[in-house]
């Protein structure tokens, strides 16, 4: 495993973080093997584990608490995010602070996560919607500032919403924020345009979530693909986007090396970025925990892959179903 600067806070944290959504209430989640599989990760140099509230309300964030109280000895960077107030996602334009993050919702929501984790702080608490019009609200600022010095959370950062990489440039140029979290992968490449340049000029942390885009590029989806009603990604991959995504999916299968899987190709498409502090894949299994963790081993693609992977951009707009 390498490391890299997380921004301006100087941790050094894995290249290939972990992303804990599926094991809050993904369809097959079982605690016993995600908990496997966190302590798998954590011995092959995994450092950086990234939760929500949301996650199966407050279920995840109390599998990372486990994780972390049974490696005592070892240095893991935790993080969790705030649900919006109105239990709206993505945010939309319009929402005011009060509708989603009131400074006394903020308090409440990090004593939330803190307690269901059983940690005494959390390293990055986040903003799980962002609208970049709240700059101007200095409100949440202050109350995540007043928790940061109380020692309560170490830095301060915000998820973007989904392909809006532009909504989060005010947040990072204000000085406010440590970390941003974003969707960047083969296929949604705009955060290079305008929020990583941001990024690298305040020395504001990436975090590259959804590199395989929810599926897509692991190369393992089909037209025939489905999931039960209860499953976030039966609402996602509706009829129109299951299509278009199977079919970019597959134009990528040419340029796979021999050797070389898919996910590898996109994991190792990401590392080629250094403005990207850390990846989050999701890793419920220990077969992808290992697969995942090895991409850093191996390191960015060869620039004449990367380049070839570059017109696969893929330039999309928030929709109904994106969510």
């Amino acid at each position: 495993m390498k490391y890299r600067r997380f921004g301006r806070t100087g941790w050094q944290v894995s290249e290939i973080g972990y992303g804990m959504w599926g094991m809050g209430e993904w369809t097959g989640s079982d605690d016993a093997e995600s908990l496997a599989s966190l302590q798998l990760a954590i011995d092959l140099g995994c450092n950086f584990f990234d939760t929500a509230w949301a996650y199966g309300e407050g279920h995840s964030e109390g599998l990372l608490g486990q994780a972390a109280r049974a490696n005592p000895h070892k240095r893991l960077y935790t993080a969790s995010k705030i649900p919006p107030k109105n239990r709206i996602w993505p945010s939309q334009r319009g929402f005011s602070l009060d509708e989603t993050f009131p400074p006394d919702y903020i308090e409440e929501y990090v004593h939330r996560s803190l307690e269901n984790t059983g940690l005494e702080s959390l390293d990055l608490m986040q903003f799980h919607v962002w609208e970049d019009a709240w700059v101007e609200d200095e409100r949440w600022f202050t109350k995540m500032d007043e928790l940061r010095r109380a020692g309560l959370i170490g830095a301060i950062g915000i998820s973007i919403n989904r392909w809006e990489p532009w909504n989060g440039v005010r947040a990072v140029r204000s000085g406010m924020v440590d970390a941003v979290q974003v969707i960047y992968n083969i296929f949604d490449q705009n955060p290079e345009d305008e929020l990583f340049p941001a990024c690298r000029e305040m020395d504001v942390a990436v975090i590259a979530r959804v590199p395989f885009d929810e599926g897509t590029l692991t190369g393992t989806l089909t037209l025939e693909s489905a999931w039960s009603e209860d499953d976030w990604r039966s609402t996602y991959f509706v009829a129109e986007n299951l299509k278009a995504s199977v079919e970019r999916a597959e134009l990528l299968r040419p340029l796979i090396p021999a050797g070389m899987s898919m996910p590898e190709m996109a994991l190792r498409f990401i590392l080629n970025e250094p403005t990207v502090s850390t990846i989050i894949p999701g890793m419920r299994k220990e077969r992808h925990v290992r697969s995942n963790i090895a991409a850093s081993d191996l390191g960015p693609l060869p620039d004449e892959l990367h380049q070839a992977l570059r017109p696969h951009r893929w330039e999309r707009q928030p929709t109904w179903w994106s969510q």
